[in-house]
């Protein structure tokens, strides 16, 4: 998830445990009812929630409303503290809950004023989604009126968690915009400084083409080698390290029937997050009648919102990745540009922090260095949310989810949707503005569109290609002259892409297995340019760098646990490219802009600084290049000892050094019993630009493999289990299939468990 996790539970560190049993004696209270019947309020008529042995929620209902009554009963009874968590972190009502240490990422919340907009957006849905929204909100109120005891996060800092309504579920949907774009909003930001402070043939240098380009039509934009700009007028002794964005987003791609035995298409889909614990997805199979049609669909569900996001409907199948559609303007006002100033008030425990937001007519306001810049964000419009995705339940074919996709109303989404009769495609459904000048920097007043009051309709297509094969994984997807019309919003670098079709073209049939190892590709492609140039800087050394010039001969070109010499050529990587471009960042960070999102272009720069070593680049304390190059390996490996406490490079192997890590982020202030509430660690395996995406508490969030027509070999493999109760016998249920690549079943098993929901009489 967003960087705004790994704060959540500051405002728990001074908290005194009571007694280990008493703790354990009340956590028991707080477990959910599973077995049973218990009488429902507002449902029309019975329905059934059945577990099987990994908690797997199967809802049986009549009518869709029923059944995400249902859904939000058993998300209410296995997530809650995410679904508050999430609803907090987009409205910005963090620090209320755990303490004023939150109010600064409040703050960034309440930019945005999600609390408001969610009001705005349910006032346009239509009666189907305001209905199911309703639904939903009433079977979570029903657990959360009925608590025997609070789950542990709230035992234990004495908050209760307020109702919930349809609105919050609406900010739910928010938090997911902030994960999946807020990347856009500030690479945007980091552009306009670039060229604002650097001039415009920086701008050029650092956003050149990559040859790492995997677009559907094969187009490329022509590469063209930006000249390297002067850097000597600016210099700093301040030394910043920016925190390189991960290769973010998912992979999904798909091949027609004709690439498989069965005649159905095939799917895969991972999308990439950051795993914690509880996990984000929540395993669901829904069963409803719906327009007098009985409907299944099977695949994991966002707590907090109705409805399967990924999954299948038995006859269609579908999955998403980050398409990256620039949806963002930055709008540099006037002097004479009229804003008026709100005040959020925010909650910290019993008292209130006040927040001034300017508003502008284009949105919020932030000044940076006496220039005000207002934001325009697909988010901030009320077509940004519906609950259209679920009409995905009755589409018999791909030509039918086609037409549900342009009016879903998501985060803008690579989807790839395949079915039974050997069909694909691809289109980038969701939001997606109809204002038609996408820009890379801050744009003037008069450039700025009405048009951003509408959204797209007219979003393009790639159905059953001559090659048979799609793939996305957040690189450029559209052709090099759509790019003209929908921008560039952070497009991942393309290696990941492009070694993905590379092995999408290395065999004429599929099976899921075949798309399971493709998910797991973690060759060093990418890298091997790097270990070809640290190898040469290191034999310029022999008699210095001996063992470590072994370790890179020995690096097995891939991500691999057992490998030093991917750890020293990953590392080197990082450590160098902060050192070069250490005056351009930290400039952009005095000015209070962070530059991480430019990381996502730099590769043609970095490589044209390295071939060509010109004398402006060069630090003011080295004598040469080379002494340079080496002075960062040097402080690569210092930073790995000192980090991982050796002096050894045997100790820095690759599953060492990214050892995943799903973990509770209360882990750490429970004593004893801390450790427990974590997933074991994992051996790292892969890294940001393979298939295989993986750092301690990032990666795949889900592994989803299937063909509508044999569902009985569908896959789907989740890091970590269905319940957020560390008592619950579905707590770290599925994670060792997750771990060790087995392949966990799509479809449920038999039911362990069965809780009746009765009318109220």
């Amino acid at each position: 998830m967003t960087h705004w996790i790994k704060w959540l539970f500051i405002g728990f560190v001074s908290i005194i445990l009571a007694a280990a049993v008493t703790v354990v004696v009340v956590l028991r209270l707080s477990l959910p009812q599973l077995d049973g019947q218990l009488e429902a309020s507002h449902i029309e008529t019975e329905s059934t929630l059945l577990r099987d042995a990994l908690g797997q929620a199967v809802i049986v209902a009549e009518s869709r409303e029923d059944a995400a009554y249902t859904l939000g009963v058993a998300h209410a009874q296995d997530r809650l503290v995410q679904m508050d968590l999430q609803r907090r972190v987009a409205a910005g009502e963090l620090a209320q809950w755990l303490g004023s240490q939150l109010i600064n990422i409040d703050e960034d919340a309440r930019f945005h004023q999600f609390r408001q907009r969610a009001d705005e957006v349910f006032t346009a849905l239509d009666d189907d989604d305001k209905a199911m929204l309703t639904a939903y909100a009433n079977g979570v109120n029903l657990i959360i009126d009925n608590l025997s005891a609070p789950p542990m996060e709230y035992l234990l800092t004495g908050f209760s968690p307020a109702r919930w309504t349809p609105q919050d579920s609406i900010l739910v949907a928010f938090s997911m915009y902030m994960d999946l774009q807020l990347g856009q909003v500030g690479l945007d930001l980091a552009r306009t400084g670039l060229a604002r402070y650097f001039g415009s043939s920086m701008l050029d240098f650092f956003t050149q083409p990559s040859p790492y380009q995997a677009a559907l039509d094969a187009s490329l934009i022509k590469k063209a080698d930006a000249p390297i700009p002067e850097l000597n007028a600016v210099t700093t002794t301040t030394s910043v390290s920016t925190q390189e964005p991960l290769d973010i987003g998912s992979n999904n791609w798909a091949v027609t029937g004709e690439l498989t035995q069965s005649g159905s298409a095939m799917l895969a889909n991972d999308m990439h997050l950051g795993l914690r614990v509880p996990i984000i997805w929540y395993r669901t199979q829904l069963n409803y009648q719906r327009l007098g049609q009985q409907v299944q669909v099977t695949g994991v569900t966002l707590p907090g919102l109705p409805g399967i996001v990924v999954g299948t409907n038995g006859t269609v199948a579908w999955g998403f990745t980050n398409s990256n559609l620039d949806n963002v303007d930055w709008v540099a006002l006037s002097e004479s540009t009229q804003t008026t100033t709100v005040v959020e008030k925010i909650a910290v425990g019993n008292h209130y922090h006040e927040y001034e937001v300017e508003l502008s007519p284009y949105g919020p306001v932030r000044d940076i260095d006496g220039q005000r810049y207002a934001l325009t964000w697909v988010a901030h419009f009320p077509y940004a949310v519906n609950l259209n995705i679920t009409d995905l339940d009755l589409a018999g074919s791909v030509d039918e989810a086609l037409d549900v996709a342009t009016t879903m109303a998501i985060p803008a989404q690579n989807l790839v949707v395949v079915d039974a009769n050997g069909n694909a495609a691809w289109t980038p459904g969701g939001a997606v503005t109809s204002r038609s000048n996408p820009s890379f920097t801050a744009i003037s007043e008069k450039q700025w569109q009405s048009e951003w009051s509408q959204r797209e309709q007219m979003l393009p297509v790639v159905k059953n290609p001559l090659t048979n094969r799609i793939w996305t994984a957040n690189a450029r997807v559209i052709s090099v002259e759509q790019l003209a019309r929908f921008g560039d919003g952070g497009y991942a670098l393309g290696a990941r892409a492009k070694q993905i079709e590379k092995r999408l073209f290395e065999k004429q049939q599929f099976t899921e297995q075949d798309f399971y190892a493709i998910q797991l590709d973690n060759k060093a492609e990418f890298l091997i340019p790097w270990h070809t140039h640290l190898l040469e800087l290191l034999r310029t050394q022999q008699a210095t760098y001996q063992e470590d010039i072994v370790a890179l001969q020995n690096w097995q070109e891939c991500a691999c646990a057992s490998s030093v010499g991917y750890t020293l050529v990953r590392r080197y990587r990082s450590t160098l490219i902060d050192a070069l471009f250490n005056p351009v960042f930290a400039t952009l960070k005095e000015k209070g802009i962070n530059p991480s999102q430019l990381h996502r272009k730099i590769e043609p720069a970095v490589w044209q600084l390295l071939e060509q070593q010109p004398a402006s680049w060069l630090p003011h304390n080295q004598s040469s290049w080379a002494s340079f190059m080496l002075a960062q390996y040097d402080k690569t490996k210092t930073t790995l000892f000192e980090r991982h406490q050796t002096t050894s490079l045997d100790d820095l192997s690759w599953g060492d050094v990214n050892t995943l890590k799903v973990s509770h982020p209360f882990a750490s202030q429970v004593p004893l019993l801390g450790g427990y509430l974590n997933m074991d660690a994992v051996k790292g395996y892969g890294d940001s630009y393979m298939p295989a995406v993986q750092s301690p508490d990032f990666g795949a969030s889900q592994r989803f493999f299937i063909q509508p027509k044999q569902l009985e070999n569908a896959i789907m493999a989740l890091p970590g289990g269905q319940s957020g109760h560390p008592l619950s016998p579905f707590y770290k249920a599925g994670f060792n299939d997750y771990a060790h690549h087995r392949s966990t079943p799509l479809l449920p098993g038999k039911s362990a468990h069965k809780l009746i929901l009765t009318p109220k009489k």
